[in-house]
């Protein structure tokens, strides 16, 4: 019964924007402060008498995504007051916009967006869990909050976390916010219903996912909760859930709100704005400040016969990727040197700094290693002028402080590798002379025994030697012996 179900899924992302000050007020917005209560002022803790002011960086910042998504940008907006009482909410309402969003319409990997507007974000609540106390810590309160709403057309936990990913992605390239779940700066909900094809089902929303996998696994968690609700022929309860990690599991909080619970109304403090009338918001000037598109750069990469995977892991690590733009930039897209640096990025970079790290995490820290650096080493890898296995071990030492110039390093440790013809026929002469027998076998049609004969060959040359120049002169010398 339960595959006759069709989930439907629409996300709710927040995320903290990166702006000097908060959204309100000149306190400084600084999501690394421990300190509780040291970054507020009368105007976000809300003591009388004081007003607000808007934060023209937020409101360009939130156009800037727009833009990027193809979405409307709105001529006219205003900020709302969305009615609520809790302890994080110093003024007893929070400062939103509801009727008129900065935002409206888009796209971003396959998911259409409903719309994007701007709000300030609440204090934290730090839970103590051996006294049972609750603090309240201002910090957050009044930071610049932008909340982007999807149309509810996921149809997976698996997409859902792909956009998100993506959405994540897109903010840093803009430089709007770090979007560090970790901390906060980005928060997810998930509304899922479950219904049979062509029905409605009923919404639930999903709070509390501090990670793209713990959402993924609160999704899909719920998706067959609510098969099995409807298979026993139970009503599903429209309501909102918490997501429990240890038990993987789903639970009630509360009976789900609507819009008219929050009695918004505009709020009388603060203007509101006619875009059109404003430079530094005008549509045409936010364009030619947008950076490459992470859209735009993965089919760049993938055009250039990139792997998939790479691309994503240059995209998705800044230190990765600034490594191998600096490569397409010194060696041109056409040269073999860019597919050299991407596979010495991707695999051997990756392990060395992991391996030496002890790291398990999706970032790989801190690369010692210079653009400068790295390139030089893979134009020696490029024109075979050291090995393959001199170029690993390059990295390692690099990525270790190494700080010699490669060109001066591969001379002083004797890396380079021997190509010139009258050299390697010496060697391979000798090599022949010592292994008449394995020779012979070769010649029966042994192939691991051309193998081993340039195994040797290259302990003569201390593995100074193109492998594959040295094994096209062996088969030669074999031939006419």
């Amino acid at each position: 019964m339960s595959d006759e179900y069709v989930p439907t899924i629409g996300l709710e992302i927040h995320a903290e924007l990166r702006t000097k000050t908060k959204m309100f007020c000149n306190s400084k917005n600084d999501a690394d402060e421990t300190r509780p209560n040291v970054n507020v002022c009368p105007v976000c803790l809300a003591h009388p008498g004081t007003l607000p002011v808007i934060n023209g960086e937020a409101v360009r910042h939130v156009l800037k995504v727009g833009v990027a998504l193809g979405s409307t940008l709105a001529d006219y907006t205003e900020f709302d007051r969305k009615n609520y009482f809790y302890p994080d909410l110093p003024k007893g309402y929070q400062l939103s916009q509801y009727e008129y969003p900065l935002v409206s319409g888009g796209e971003l990997a396959g998911v259409s967006i409903t719309r994007v507007h701007l709000e300030e974000d609440t204090a934290s609540s730090v839970h103590d869990e051996q006294s049972g106390e609750t603090s309240i810590d201002y910090n957050r309160a009044g930071v610049p909050l932008m909340e982007l709403v999807t149309e509810p057309v996921i149809t997976s936990a698996e997409q859902a976390g792909s956009f998100a990913r993506e959405l994540q992605l897109l903010l840093r390239t803009l430089g709007v916010s770090e979007g560090n779940m970790e901390k906060g700066e980005m928060r997810v909900e998930a509304n899922v219903s479950v219904a049979k094809k062509g029905e409605l089902g009923t919404k639930v929303e999903i709070k509390n996912l501090n990670s793209f996998n713990a959402m993924e696994r609160a999704v899909r968690y719920e998706i067959e909760r609510q098969k099995k609700l409807l298979d026993r022929g139970e009503k599903v309860v429209q309501q909102t859930l918490g997501w429990d990690e240890k038990k993987q599991a789903t639970f009630a909080q509360r009976s789900k709100e609507g819009s008219a619970d929050y009695r918004y109304f505009p709020d009388p403090d603060l203007p509101s704005l006619k875009l059109s009338e404003i430079d530094i918001f005008g549509s045409e000037m936010l364009k030619e400040a947008m950076p490459e598109l992470p859209s735009e750069r993965r089919a760049r990469y993938l055009k250039l016969g990139i792997k998939a995977e790479d691309a994503e892991a240059f995209l998705r690590d800044s230190r990765l990727g600034a490594l191998f733009e600096a490569a397409i930039g010194a060696f041109g897209e056409a040269d073999r040197g860019v597919q050299l640096a991407a596979n010495y990025l991707a695999n051997d970079v990756v392990s060395i700094i992991r391996d030496t790290d002890n790291r398990d995490t999706e970032s790989i820290g801190e690369i010692a290693i210079s653009a400068q650096y790295f390139n030089k080493i893979m134009a020696l890898a490029r024109d075979a002028k050291i090995s393959s296995r001199a170029a690993k071990d390059m990295l390692a030492a690099y990525l270790r402080g190494e700080k010699e110039d490669p060109d001066t390093y591969v001379q002083t440790h004797a890396l380079l590798q021997e190509n010139a013809p009258t050299k390697l026929i010496e060697v391979i002469t000798r090599v022949l002379e010592r292994n008449p027998m394995v020779v012979s076998d070769f010649k029966a049609g042994k192939a691991a025994a051309l193998e081993y004969l340039l195994g040797q060959c290259m302990r003569e040359l201390r593995g100074a030697a193109d492998p594959a120049a040295l094994r096209a002169a062996l088969q030669k010398e074999i031939s006419g012996v």
